[in-house]
């Protein structure tokens, strides 16, 4: 990850990979109940390998919701960061100043300059070493609660549509921190936020 943090965002050269996020599972403390969890994910330097169930050192400790072909790799737009960091402080769980680290909304890449609104389902990123392909947006659920630090997170994903997308693996590689993105349509028929919205409402 860039010294600056994700508050100070290159978008000069479009979008890019901000930082490279992986996690093991473990157990964790969900609504009082103990469960195993994979959701906390620390930044990475160097290469990582992308395979075709995600990417080297990450796990999924529920591959039946945060795994699989169709999810091996979770994106998210670095630019929500700050609402988080703001909603956190005004939850009384951080301080105003306390910075996410990258990986916290349990994403294994921080995007830069990509929104839930620029994607749409079967879209591809075009990495220097590596294509990806959006696959569906991503739900909250009592974990993501639980890492964020207070119930009405999961709540406040589905308001604001920042959700996040979840990405197959089309050509398996490496990724880094700093990668270019290219972003190349594909049908363009269902967007990344409307699928999210329709099925909250659902």
């Amino acid at each position: 990850m860039p010294d600056a943090g994700l508050n100070a965002l290159n978008l000069r050269n479009g979008p890019t990979v901000a930082s490279v996020n992986v996690g093991t599972a473990r157990e964790v403390l969900v609504g009082g109940r103990r469960t195993t969890s994979a959701i906390a994910k620390r930044a990475v330097s160097g290469a990582v390998a992308v395979h075709r169930l995600g990417l080297e050192g990450d796990e999924q400790a529920d591959p039946g919701l945060h795994g699989g072909l169709a999810k091996a790799v979770y994106a998210y737009p670095g630019e929500h960061y700050a609402f988080w960091q703001t909603v956190r402080a005004q939850a009384r769980v951080a301080l105003w100043d306390e910075a996410l680290e990258p990986g916290a909304l349990g994403e294994n890449l921080t995007l830069a300059g990509l929104l839930e609104g620029d994607l749409w389902i079967g879209d591809r990123l075009r990495l220097p070493r590596c294509v990806l392909a959006v696959s569906e947006p991503r739900f909250p659920c009592a974990k993501f609660a639980a890492a964020m630090g207070f119930a009405q997170a999961v709540g406040l994903m589905v308001q604001s549509g920042y959700c996040g997308a979840y990405l197959a693996v089309i050509e398996a590689g490496t990724v880094s921190a700093g990668d270019a993105i290219e972003l190349i349509p594909g049908p363009r028929e269902v967007g990344v936020r409307e699928l999210f919205k329709a099925r909250a409402r659902g």
